[in-house]
């Protein structure tokens, strides 16, 4: 049964031993970060600071969570050539290292057979599953969470197969 939707920030620090997260879409229109964006795309520019005010909400969640010991995975999984959105990820996906997370990219051509959810999403310790909604144009759609036990399983299967196939950030060259 759906639950209530806690903030990202709540979720992730009810995380005892682990957050993952995967994304599976091409392109995102994720209106906070469309300034940022639209900045990148018309000049190249990225903000990659991450005490920015832009930045540092995650970070310093992200920090809090790993000093604790939660280890917080990201995949994602991408066509290529990339599109625009997935150039700008690349760009600034530093920050979300230097903050502690480990990212991974994943050709999706290399994915075709593993079973995917059909949403991307966070899993909180195998158990708790925060789905992210998007509309079709990329914007933020209400969330939902999950504690299915099968779902959790599916989800936990689908991103270790993926996390094991993919590249780490640091040796993913864009297309």
């Amino acid at each position: 049964m759906p639950q209530s939707v806690p903030s990202f920030a709540d979720l992730l620090d009810s995380a005892r031993s682990s957050a993952l997260h995967l994304e599976m879409r091409d392109s995102y229109g994720v209106s906070s970060e469309a300034d940022l964006f639209a900045r990148w795309r018309a000049t190249g520019q990225a903000d990659t600071d991450p005490d920015s005010p832009f930045w540092a909400p995650w970070t310093s969640l992200i920090r809090r969570i790993t000093a604790r010991g939660v280890v917080v995975r990201r995949a994602r999984i991408v066509s290529e050539p990339v599109s625009d959105y997935i150039r700008y990820e690349h760009a600034v996906t530093g920050v979300n290292l230097t903050a502690g997370e480990s990212v991974r990219w994943l050709p999706r051509r290399r994915a075709s057979d593993i079973a995917l959810p059909g949403n991307d999403f966070w899993l909180i310790d195998n158990r708790l599953i925060r789905w992210n909604h998007f509309t079709g144009d990329g914007a933020s759609a209400p969330g939902e969470v999950s504690e299915d036990p099968a779902a959790a399983r599916l989800c936990a299967q689908a991103f270790e197969a993926v996390w094991e196939r993919a590249i780490p950030h640091h040796e993913y060259k864009i297309r």
